[in-house]
């Protein structure tokens, strides 16, 4: 099926472009709460799985702090709010960036990475913005006294923790899986499943103290200015996970729900404006918030536009 148009950009009096996607919301019963476009088909958490992800660690025992569990949920900007804890988190752990099977690339935050470039250096692996992610799979492994080498591979028992407790939140048995952007597998469902599985993590202590993480540390969740950071604190229990390719995710536990939606053509723009509207029609988000119609300026900072959602969330 054709997607329905969920963001459109204008420039003057025109529409100039428009993105089309699926939205899912769902409870912990995955009983459809809303469902927008062809929510069917299978797609891709990417970085918005990352609190499932952050499931097993924190279910372990193994000893993390509330700053840990939410750089362990980061997509970071590489500032030295989330790289120092980080390598202190690896020391604790007896590891080290070597021990990380992210790449490096540079920060997020364009005042680091100027900074970087003046010094002359150069983006290490835990500039990345998963590194968060990959040190918490590393703390599970050594909790766990098993091997950290090869940690991200979907047959480590890491990995596959991780896919047992997406199979135990989403209902689901099995999924098909790809290769994240960071080496670690990302496993794919439809956004109804993913839905379900976002609304379930908080009914365990678990899932709490992850949400809880999430929406008392929105910038190390994110970084600086970053989207996730502004709407957590204005929705201020909601947690927020971006993903790549245009993915949305939040957990809304007040209200027992999930919501996960994913942009056709993986415009990161246009999932920032979907996922503020569906929080505004869930009443969790004031419908005249500035987040919501997003100003288009050239490059004298005059308004030329908006990005704004399409008739279809409206």
């Amino acid at each position: 099926m054709t997607n329905p148009i969920l963001v459109e950009l204008t420039r003057g009096d025109l529409v100039e472009s428009v993105h089309r996607g699926a939205v899912a919301v769902c409870d912990a019963k995955g009983t459809s709460v809303f469902a927008l476009g062809d929510v069917d088909a299978a797609a891709y958490p990417r970085s918005s799985l990352k609190p499932v992800q952050a499931l097993p660690l924190v279910e372990s025992g193994a000893g993390v702090s509330e700053e840990e569990i939410a750089l362990a949920c980061a997509s970071h900007s590489g500032e030295p709010m989330h790289t120092v804890p980080i390598a202190a988190w690896l020391a604790r752990i007896g590891c080290s960036e070597r021990d990380l099977a992210c790449g490096p690339h540079p920060p997020r935050y364009e005042p680091v990475w100027e900074e970087m470039i003046r010094r002359g250096e150069r983006p290490r692996r835990i500039h990345n913005n998963c590194s968060g992610k990959h040190t918490g799979f590393l703390a599970l492994a050594r909790h766990w006294n098993i091997a950290t080498q090869g940690y991200e591979r979907v047959d480590h028992p890491v990995q596959q923790a991780v896919k047992k407790t997406l199979s135990d939140l989403s209902g689901l048995a099995d999924f098909p899986f790809g290769i994240d952007g960071c080496t670690a597998p990302n496993f794919a469902l439809p956004l109804p499943a993913f839905a379900r599985a976002l609304a379930k993590l908080p009914e365990a202590a678990a899932g709490q103290r992850i949400v809880r993480a999430m929406t008392r540390h929105p910038e190390l969740v994110s970084g600086t200015g970053r989207w996730c950071a502004k709407l957590m604190h204005a929705t201020k229990d909601v947690a927020v996970k971006a993903g790549a390719e245009g993915v949305y995710a939040a957990i809304v536990p007040e209200r027992g729900l999930g919501i996960a939606l994913k942009i056709d053509d993986g415009a990161g723009r246009a999932a920032e404006t979907a996922i503020a509207a569906v929080l505004a029609a869930l009443g969790l988000l004031a419908r005249d918030h500035p987040l919501l119609r997003t100003p288009v300026t050239n490059t004298r900072d005059a308004i030329v536009g908006e990005r704004r959602p399409g008739a279809a969330l409206l």
